[in-house]
């Protein structure tokens, strides 16, 4: 909880959000800046950033939002287009990435334009973090993508991820990792490149309607939780990649691509993921 101008308590939300689970959105040249069809995309995707800010109003009409881009290089929702009632953070470097603005005060998470984590099948432009570098991530042993990974450090915050929008199997994958999490598929995935889209005014009247009844189911979601120290594994695309994070204290090389490190914590297994996932040349994040 916050307190607002009045003295009364108001609850705060951090919305965070990606492009690649955005209605309409199929190809990598949606997604990538300078691409023909990637105008097009992010003003769909602050479309669907301002639905779940007027979904959160809705709700509670005090509420703080803090709206995260959380897309590749981080500057992607058009500031002059976003619910003016937002505040938004955008840019790199910056702690925590895709959600930047997580503190003990959040009371909640919507993560929207959310994708399927690496590898998994059949789901639109999968991958966790950043394709050209990670193949997979294992938390204990239990593989997580984004929607996993955000979730469990959102917990760490005493945040409750409550939502998670883009195609049918992220929903699927939200609901597997956080049980009693909301979904809403704004696409049905057909392929890695291809998926059955419903349009994108459909799809932001669907998130905003949503976010409240998220929002008050908040204590019925049970996000994955890592107490104490965490096992962290990490297969990449390169040996050459593993060889790199060899210079990491603790970190061990397990077979050819492969690292893995015993963190104190999640927060820490949390941050390395960060730093590999900026690995490659200009920080292109979760291409």
């Amino acid at each position: 909880m916050v307190v607002n101008e009045s003295g009364t308590k108001a609850i705060k939300i951090l919305v965070s959000v990606d492009i690649e689970g955005v209605a309409g959105v199929v190809d990598w040249d949606d997604t990538l800046p300078g691409a023909p069809d990637y105008a097009t995309a992010r003003r769909l995707m602050t479309n669907e950033a301002n639905a779940a800010i007027r979904g959160v109003l809705n709700h509670a009409p005090s509420a703080e939002v803090v709206v995260a881009d959380a897309h590749a290089r981080l500057r992607n929702l058009l500031p002059d287009a976003l619910d003016r009632r937002a505040r938004l953070v955008r840019g790199l470097p910056r702690p925590d990435l895709m959600l930047t603005g997580i503190d003990d005060h959040v009371d909640a998470v919507l993560m929207v334009g959310y994708h399927g984590k690496a590898g998994a099948e059949g789901a639109v432009l999968a991958h966790t973090l950043n394709g050209a570098v990670i193949q997979d991530v294992r938390c204990d042993g239990r593989s997580l993508g984004e929607i996993g990974l955000n979730a469990a450090y959102a917990a760490v915050h005493g945040a409750a991820p409550v939502l998670v929008t883009g195609d049918d199997r992220a929903g699927a994958e939200a609901r597997d990792v956080a049980p009693g999490i909301h979904a809403v598929a704004v696409k049905r995935a057909l392929g890695v490149w291809a998926a059955e889209s419903m349009h994108p005014d459909e799809a932001c009247e669907r998130i905003e309607a949503a976010v409240p009844a998220a929002l008050a189911a908040a204590s019925e979601v049970r996000p994955p939780r890592f107490e104490g120290p965490v096992d962290l594994e990490l297969d990449l695309v390169h040996p050459a990649m593993a060889e790199a994070l060899l210079r990491v204290p603790g970190v061990e090389r397990r077979g050819g691509r492969g690292v893995r490190f015993d963190a104190p914590d999640f927060t820490t297994a949390y941050r390395l993921v960060e730093l590999v996932a900026m690995l490659s040349p200009g920080l292109r994040g979760d291409r």
